[in-house]
């Protein structure tokens, strides 16, 4: 055998060994590095995308409470979010009146989405602005009446509308999304802690590393991945501590880096 052959099989060899650690890296080794659900194990089966009346893929789920329903509304309001009314014709068109007219609407409403074919169970929002035509707000679902503090776990939805147009896919009139939805997520863990209604904060997977999402109304949007629950303060008590802030293990760390950098790298950040 020639030299010139015997450096092609070892080429090939090579390359074939290259395939092999990056598949093994990319679909075995690295999900599990980054998948961590040991702090809340109920929902590491759950989706974490949210879907529109029509079926399609809507926001990213990326947000997690831990607490009873009051515990929620409470905390909530403590924090400065207030719930957001029905959807009836009234409220409909006093949104119209806001958004055209430039005049506060705080508790206008918004639009359901459906996550495992639930509507939201409640929805709070920040208004931002003159009108609700621009407000950071978040839509909560109850997955599990006992998790693993004891207390029901709800998943949550939270974005930031910048205003409003139509859908790209449908056509309908729709609020658009901003694409940095981790920020509206540390906002709202942020706005809590700072009320006093937070025990614990920690963090667990969820949809994971994304550059370019696409939400129901073909919004973009980029997130780490990872979902912050917060921990809340049964009965309305507040917290006299700092909430305590439970960090990631070690290779979620690397991982939230990684995607930092790629993020930089795309222009998203």
């Amino acid at each position: 055998m020639s030299v010139i052959a015997q450096d092609a099989r070892l080429a090939a060899k090579l390359v074939v060994l290259v395939l092999l650690v990056w598949a093994a890296l990319a679909y075995i080794v690295l999900p599990r590095l980054w998948t961590h659900h040991e702090r809340q194990p109920g929902v590491a089966h759950l989706p974490m995308v949210t879907q529109t009346k029509q079926g399609i893929p809507g926001d990213p789920i990326d947000v997690g409470l831990v607490g009873t329903r009051e515990d929620v509304v409470r905390a909530m309001y403590e924090a400065g979010w207030r719930a957001a009314d029905p959807v009836t014709l009234k409220s409909s068109v006093e949104i119209v009146g806001s958004v055209v007219l430039g005049r506060p609407d705080p508790e206008a409403p918004v639009s359901p989405l459906f996550y495992d074919g639930r509507v939201e169970d409640l929805a709070f929002e920040k208004e931002l602005g003159r009108s609700a035509d621009r407000r950071d707000h978040v839509r909560f679902w109850k997955v599990l009446d006992r998790g693993a503090e004891g207390a029901p776990v709800w998943l949550g939805s939270a974005t930031y509308d910048r205003g409003v147009g139509l859908s790209h896919y449908t056509g309908a009139v729709t609020h658009h999304i901003g694409p940095n939805v981790d920020a509206v997520r540390d906002l709202l863990i942020g706005d809590l802690k700072a009320a006093g209604m937070v025990r614990t904060v920690y963090q667990v997977t969820g949809l994971g590393p994304t550059l370019f999402g696409r939400n129901g109304g073909g919004d973009p949007y980029y997130t780490d991945g990872e979902l912050w629950f917060a921990v809340l303060m049964p009965d309305g008590r507040k917290n006299p501590d700092p909430a305590t802030v439970i960090a990631p293990p070690p290779a979620v760390g690397a991982k939230d880096a990684i995607w930092s950098g790629a993020a930089s790298l795309v222009g998203v950040n």
